[in-house]
């Protein structure tokens, strides 16, 4: 199987308590999702907000995101699939309700 990365990409917002409550109950509810597509989830993480963010470039520390945009990446998934198919069938299930998610195949090397 290989191992694919989903990325969260969502508006950084004040969501109401309610709101927070309904978006982790569907994030609770993808673990099974994956399993039931046929995938295995490895791993995943919630980001902080991207004002709580650190740049480096050319040994230049700035604090926060590098640029502004409109969506920030909130957190990921580390999947196995057995290609990119199952795993874009996979990542259709993911919670990302003000937003969207990226596939990103990992890198195997020996």
């Amino acid at each position: 199987m290989a191992q694919y990365l989903i990325l969260i990409y969502e508006r950084e917002t004040e969501l109401t308590e309610a709101e927070f409550n309904e978006i982790m109950g569907m994030h609770n509810d993808f673990p099974a999702a994956v399993v039931e597509l046929g995938g295995k989830l490895l791993g995943g993480n919630a980001l902080q907000p991207t004002s709580t963010a650190t740049t480096i470039r050319a040994d230049v520390v700035t604090d926060g995101p590098f640029i502004e945009t409109k969506e920030a990446l909130g957190g990921y998934y580390l999947i196995e699939a057995d290609d990119l198919d199952q795993a874009l069938k996979i990542s259709r299930r993911c919670p990302a309700p003000r937003g969207g998610v990226e596939v990103r195949p990992i890198w195997q090397f020996d």
